[in-house]
């Protein structure tokens, strides 16, 4: 496979990935109904899942260096694919619970953005921002496929049905995979000792408070949406259509990248969904989620490309996984303690919205860490 189409295997393979990852939130409300589990249960289980992937991405990264994009990626995803497979079965809910953390986090943590910037970045160097924008649209497609056929599946096949249905497709996805991409092999310059992320520290916490956000919005939306008197199907379809605005905004990144910088495209964003956070927290009524939807879909997940951009400037293909690594753990433990948090608020209040709250100070926040402090220059009289 030609370097131009690697991009192209990202995106199905982050269509599979983030699909079944992130459409976890919309079973949360029929598998309390269904199963017997308590919501509060599926929030512990969502925040411990979010937790374990950012524990294994220090693993992950040696992984790729020893072995390579190609043996981790699939194997990733044979895990998540496999988690939902296991979750049709389960009885109990500490066995749910096992299966979401363990299969789903290591599955998610060896098959999501980590594995693929490392993929593209090896083929692309200091050019991959472009195709990891292209890869991203595969993000946007999870979203808006994967929650609108677990919604349609729902009542004519069961919940059960449905976890067993998305996981045997996400498997024979997978099986495809394996045999277009190429074979994994050994960077192309020697591993330099010492290469991290240190002195883009800033960029690193933006890029944590971004995921603080990102999860507890997109994995409870739904249940927000249901709380305030949407239907389940309703709830799904929310998540769609921030999806597809995702997907809108990822492939003008493709277009945008070449020509502006992916600090000033970030800082747009960024504004965009401090739009999209205060109405969540000030306007009353369901109505309203829709436009929290979609402007929050606009600037959810193309920041990571743009992020994975910048971070990935100068590093040794050699050394691709471990460097960027400490990036993916700060984003997941990041995104594990949102949702703590954000499970404690609703516990307190019985709403989302002071998280919301939260969440629009993190991005103002966000935005004056990739704001450049501009140098004084001296007068003389």
């Amino acid at each position: 496979m030609r370097a131009p189409h690697l991009a192209s295997a990202g995106l199905a393979a982050m269509t599979v990935s983030f699909g079944l990852n992130f459409t976890m939130g919309v079973f949360f409300a029929p598998t309390a109904a269904a199963y017997g589990v308590s919501a509060t249960a599926l929030a512990v289980a969502a925040g411990l899942s979010t937790a374990v992937t950012g524990l294994a991405q220090g693993g992950v990264g040696r992984l790729l260096d020893r072995y390579g994009p190609k043996l981790v990626l699939t194997g990733g995803l044979t895990l998540i694919s496999g988690s939902y497979l296991v979750l049709s079965a389960v009885t109990e809910t500490w066995q749910f619970v096992a299966a979401y953390m363990l299969l789903g986090g290591f599955g998610f943590a060896a098959s999501s953005t980590l594995t693929v910037t490392t993929l593209l970045a090896r083929a692309h160097g200091a050019q991959a921002g472009p195709a990891m924008a292209r890869a991203a649209i595969g993000i946007n497609l999870g979203q808006l496929i994967t929650p609108w056929a677990a919604t349609a599946l729902f009542d004519p096949v069961s919940v059960r049905g449905t976890f067993a249905l998305l996981g045997a497709v996400g498997l024979v996805a997978t099986a495809l995979l394996w045999t277009l991409l190429p074979a994994d092999r050994p960077a192309s310059t020697a591993a330099t000792a010492g290469e991290s992320l240190a002195d883009r520290w800033k960029v690193l916490v933006s890029f944590g408070l971004h995921a603080a956000t990102l999860y507890v919005v997109v994995l409870m939306l739904p249940k927000h949406a249901v709380d305030l008197g949407w239907s389940v199907a309703g709830a799904g379809r929310l998540v769609a259509l921030a999806a597809l605005a995702a997907g809108l905004t990822s492939a003008a990144m493709v277009r945008l990248l070449p020509r502006h910088s992916p600090e000033s495209l970030l800082r747009v964003l960024y504004s965009v969904r401090l739009a999209a956070l205060l109405p969540a927290v000030f306007v009353p009524g369901p109505q309203v989620l829709v436009v929290v939807a979609v402007l929050f879909g606009i600037a959810s997940f193309p920041v990571i490309p743009l992020t994975m951009a910048i971070l990935s400037r100068g590093l040794d293909p050699a050394r691709m996984g471990r460097s960027l690594a400490p990036a993916w753990v700060i984003h997941q433990l990041a995104a594990a303690t949102g949702l703590g948090v954000a499970t404690i608020v609703h516990a307190v209040t019985d709403s989302y919205r002071g998280y919301f709250a939260l969440g629009a100070a993190f991005t103002v926040a966000a935005v004056l860490l990739i704001t450049p402090v501009r140098s004084r220059i001296a007068v003389t009289v």
